[in-house]
């Protein structure tokens, strides 16, 4: 096939990014399931079992109730930043999914030799990083816009967090660039193919590793970093005053955030698709990919079913304290090595 033909490329991409959406449109709703199931183990509980087989339907009948329910906007809010908001943050969290490789280059009957990702380019990393960090305007938008008190808090910490982890997020990821050389993912992955798995950036960046892990989980907003929402203080925290679809929306955004920074995960310190038996067949690596994304969902939700949420000043401190010094110091220590070695 001739993937330089203008029109065959257009309806190919049309064709990648419906199938790219629709995946993670049932990943989200498979991570909801999965979330509600295990957090009942955890907590000696039996969880969603009625709707489907195992429950396995209850995220769409959850969806279909959340979508029939009155679509409010309050009288005093600003209505059309009101309404922009959500949109913000799932388009914003969405966004990110087109530089991602979902494998390796694969050779199909009557297709022929083409890359397993929707758009790749020179800085994808850095398109990452810019993308992501514009997600903040929708949570602290949505509290501004409300006109709600305990909504304006939760925006008001959404954005301090956010911005506050979103440095040390951003530091622990020059480790792996000043290694790999390059801001492309697809290349990035690929400099880690090797056998064992001995050549992915963890066994390089161990402290980067965990320092993105922690600030990856603030970013999402997820226990134990959920201030922004935190219903014990603020009711529901910035979305307090939305419904139907527009809450819908925000809860979509969480997800898919986790999803993606458990992809940016996976690509810079777990080597991708990489895996035994990959070069022989190339398709294995959509799977191993796909398997170490959940793993990092899984993280996520066994962290939810064990921690305790932070106070705010310990969320800061623990930020700008701990985490964006020791993010600067694996930078050093990284720059340090890759001097001494690289002659």
């Amino acid at each position: 096939m001739d993937w330089n033909n203008p029109y065959i490329h257009a309806v190919t991409l049309v064709v990648a990014i419906t199938v790219a959406f629709l995946t993670i449109m049932l990943l989200v709703a498979a991570t909801v399931l999965a979330e509600r199931r295990v957090l009942a183990f955890i907590q000696g509980r039996v969880g969603p079992n009625r709707v489907g087989f195992g429950g396995v339907l209850q995220p769409f009948a959850d969806f279909i109730k959340t979508m029939m329910k009155e679509d409010l906007v309050p009288d005093q809010s600003t209505r059309f930043v009101f309404l922009l908001a959500p949109m913000i943050a799932v388009v914003t969290a969405i966004m990110t999914l087109i530089v991602y490789p979902f494998g390796p280059t694969v050779t199909l009957p009557f297709l022929g030799t083409f890359q397993l990702v929707i758009a790749r380019f020179d800085v994808a990393l850095l398109y990452v990083l810019g993308v992501t960090s514009v997600g903040v305007y929708g949570i602290a938008l949505a509290g501004w816009s409300s006109n709600n008190k305990y909504s304006l808090m939760g925006g008001l910490r959404s954005s301090a967090q956010m911005i506050s982890y979103e440095l040390a997020l951003g530091l622990s990821l020059i480790g792996v660039i000043m290694i790999s050389g390059t801001l492309d993912i697809y290349h990035i992955v690929e400099q880690q193919s090797g056998w064992y798995g001995l050549q992915w950036n963890i066994f390089y960046q161990p402290l980067g590793f965990i320092l993105y892990l922690i600030a990856a989980i603030a970013e999402t907003n997820r226990v134990p970093f959920d201030l922004p929402e935190a219903e014990t203080e603020l009711v529901a925290g910035f979305h307090t005053e939305y419904s139907s679809i527009k809450f819908l929306l925000f809860f979509n955004a969480e997800y898919i955030n986790m999803i993606t920074v458990s992809m940016l995960a996976t690509t810079l310190f777990l080597g991708g698709w990489n895996g035994p038996g990959v070069a022989q067949f190339p398709l294995l690596g959509v799977l191993y990919f796909f398997a170490k994304i959940l793993f990092f969902l899984f993280l996520y939700i066994w962290l939810r079913g064990t921690l305790p949420r932070f106070r705010f000043d310990q969320l800061m401190n623990f930020g700008w304290k701990f985490l964006l010094p020791a993010a600067i110091l694996n930078i050093v220590l990284t720059a340090t090595v890759v001097f001494f070695t690289s002659g």
